[in-house]
């Protein structure tokens, strides 16, 4: 067995100390988390500015789950479309939707094959799956919630920082008809 490396019969207490290991080498910041064997990562992005992680090493998996958005007010069906049509170019991993709505990302690797560079991979991917879409996901779910928050501080000369990547979105004028995004009734 190579350092960095659980062999076929991996235990899960190896595991887990391989998995704390990584994260203090790389950097990343995290913490235990509240259930046995988790660790909560927080790896950061450009878009989507942190992606809180839960790895949880079981008996013969680890598991990886990151919150995405909550659920979204608007366009569900432009939403989980959009993620579903990702999830068949995403590596181990995928969207799902919980029973409040929200959207995390998720994925399991069997304990054998935990060593370093899984991990990195493992992390990169989540990464990508919760960084690259978020913007878009944004648009489509909450452009309403946005439009009114930019209205808000425009007109009393706050802040728009957090919604510059959307000005162009948000200064555009919404479309007529109900609050809902649904085309006015014939």
């Amino acid at each position: 067995m190579t350092q960095g490396s659980i062999g076929p019969a991996a235990d899960p207490e190896e595991v887990h100390e391989l998995v704390t290991g990584y994260c203090a080498a790389a950097g990343l910041e995290w913490e235990p988390g509240a259930r046995a064997r988790e660790v909560v990562v927080t790896l950061p992005g450009e878009h989507k500015l942190r992606t809180v992680c839960s790895l949880l090493v079981g008996e013969r998996a680890l598991s990886v789950q990151a919150f995405l958005v909550r659920n979204p007010d608007e366009n569900h069906e432009a939403v989980y479309r959009h993620l579903l049509r990702r999830n068949l170019r995403l590596p181990g991993l995928a969207y799902a939707v919980d029973g409040s709505g929200d959207v995390f990302v998720t994925g399991r690797l069997p304990l054998a094959g935990v060593d370093e560079r899984a991990l990195d991979e493992l992390l990169g991917a989540v990464l990508a799956a919760s960084d690259e879409p978020f913007d878009e996901v944004l648009a489509l779910g909450f452009l309403t919630s946005m439009r009114r928050e930019w209205a808000w501080r425009t007109s009393r000369g706050e802040s728009t920082a957090n919604l510059a990547r959307f000005r162009h979105l948000l200064e555009e004028e919404p479309p007529s008809g109900p609050e809902d995004g649904r085309p006015p009734r014939q």
